[in-house]
């Protein structure tokens, strides 16, 4: 809308059936906050349904544009919270250079925050469940019990962190809930036989069951059979 910063889209799906992942597509003026997820285990523990695990693949970012995930340094349940509470969270975590094409996989419990001047397209659990440990002086609420609970406060490994290659077709990401493929052209080979599939256009147009889609939608396919490309087309798509 014109005259307004639009900061999230989400593509939940239709309102009477749940899907089992959620697309968002983010775009930062500030720091978010810092932020952890439960698993799956914790989260039935505490009566809720479902943990959230999530990917965050970078469309664009200004230069020195950065993402904190993971800390520097291995710390105890105690000392986190001491620097939640203080601030000093912020300098602990590792900040990582955004750049476009970059896809950083974001599993339960690892310690995380996107920083400004980034617009990225998230691919998570369908869970709203998220523990705030610090805002910035932000007068939001913080969840310090139960983030700390359920927080890995060490290090992020390398391995989760890949740059894409834009011109091929592949298997992006195997996680645990879900998983991210690339297609590229008419090469849907990545892509299974069978099963609903989560289309995101990043280049050209495609359609799916007669509709046309372009960057900055989203779709949803019973097969890769309802895939059709338009064009040169470059698009992520994820199961379940």
């Amino acid at each position: 809308m014109r005259g307004r910063r639009i900061g999230e889209i989400w593509f939940p799906g239709p309102e009477d059936e749940r899907l089992a992942l959620l697309i968002k597509y983010l775009f930062t003026s500030e720091k978010l906050s810092v932020q952890v997820h439960p698993s799956d285990a914790e989260a039935v523990a505490l009566g809720l349904p479902a943990g959230k695990e999530e990917c965050w693949y970078i469309l664009d970012a200004k230069p020195g544009a950065r993402l904190g995930i993971g800390l520097r340094m291995p710390l105890s349940k105690a000392r986190l919270r001491e620097a939640a509470l203080s601030g000093e969270i912020e300098t602990l975590m590792e900040w990582h250079v955004a750049e476009p094409g970059m896809l950083f996989h974001i599993p339960p419990g690892t310690i995380h925050a996107i920083g400004a001047d980034i617009s990225l397209i998230e691919i998570q659990q369908n869970s709203d469940i998220t523990y705030r440990l610090y805002d910035y002086g932000r007068p939001r609420e913080l969840h310090l019990s139960e983030g700390v609970d359920v927080a890995d406060p060490s290090p992020y490994p390398r391995s989760r962190q890949t740059s894409v290659d834009p011109s091929t077709s592949a298997i992006l990401l195997e996680a645990e809930h879900f998983t991210l493929a690339q297609i590229v052209g008419d090469d849907m080979s990545p892509l299974p036989g069978h099963g609903e599939l989560l289309v995101v256009p990043i280049e050209g147009r495609l359609r799916i069951c007669g509709q046309t889609i372009t960057a900055g939608e989203c779709a949803r396919a019973a097969s890769k059979a309802e895939i059709d490309a338009q064009d040169r087309i470059r698009a992520l798509v994820a199961w379940s």
